[in-house]
């Protein structure tokens, strides 16, 4: 019988715990649930297995799409006393997923290079 948290890799509990974040939690917030490793413990297994790590970044990005199927929730449900809440809850979860997934979620930024006053660029290459 285990009297701690547990501390040992598994595979299975490792897989629950992806499950977790991506339907939204935070690892604080698993790591306070009884039987859940502690969070120094999920950032080591981060560390020690790869595999692990790879379902991890997959959870952090389906969590990104949860977060933004709830902002259209928070945003439908949001009451005038509660704007300044709501924007908040939408603004934080806009920024995750955008750092989660930023192909699909983050800004688009697009750069174009011109020479002087907006004339095609030069370029001089001089020998000594």
């Amino acid at each position: 019988m285990m009297t701690g948290r547990p501390t040992d890799y598994s595979e299975k509990l490792a897989g629950e715990m992806c499950a977790m974040i991506a339907n939204g939690n935070s690892i604080s917030k698993i790591s306070a649930i009884k039987g859940m490793p502690a969070s120094t413990t999920f950032f080591r297994w981060l560390r020690e297995h790869p595999e692990f790590r790879d379902n991890y970044e997959s959870a952090k990005e389906e969590q990104a799409d949860r977060f933004v199927e709830q902002m259209l929730e928070i945003a439908d449900d949001a009451e005038p006393e509660n704007a300044q809440v709501a924007r908040l809850r939408l603004d934080t979860r806009k920024w995750i997923a955008s750092k989660f997934k930023p192909k699909r979620y983050g800004d688009k930024i697009t750069q174009e290079v011109t020479g002087a006053n907006g004339d095609a660029l030069s370029i001089k290459v001089t020998y000594e």
